[in-house]
């Protein structure tokens, strides 16, 4: 059994992109993130103790992406996965990276990727 922990929209703002211009001026990114780990003990125990902490983690995952200079949105969530395998808790992270705007015509371009304790 795999229970899963869902952090949605998180809103960023970083230097990423391979352009001159992209080089100069932070742009949004959404971050989603899925913790997939088992809660049954932090259920039956209502202690912070025993669950992956996802306040903490957003804060790292932030601070990280604030201060990351990426060329490709597929490092940055590469990047975000390992910060996220970080907590033994977690068996895997399933991470999405978003780039409002980015292309033409559409709302968003974005990466999904898995990475599992055992890759």
């Amino acid at each position: 059994m795999t229970d899963r922990v869902h952090i949605t929209d998180l809103h960023v703002r970083c230097v990423i992109g391979a352009n001159d211009w992209e080089r100069k001026v932070q742009q949004d990114v959404l971050i989603n993130i899925e913790l997939r780990t088992d809660v049954r003990q932090a259920a039956a125990s209502d202690d912070l103790a025993d669950a992956v902490d996802y306040r903490s983690l957003t804060k790292k995952v932030i601070a990280m992406v604030e201060s990351s200079g990426y060329h490709l949105v597929e490092a940055l969530a590469g990047a975000i996965a390992a910060l996220c395998l970080d907590d033994q808790r977690v068996r895997s992270a399933v991470v999405r990276v978003e780039k409002p705007g980015a292309l033409r015509f559409a709302k968003t371009v974005g990466v999904e990727i898995e990475r599992a304790r055992d890759d």
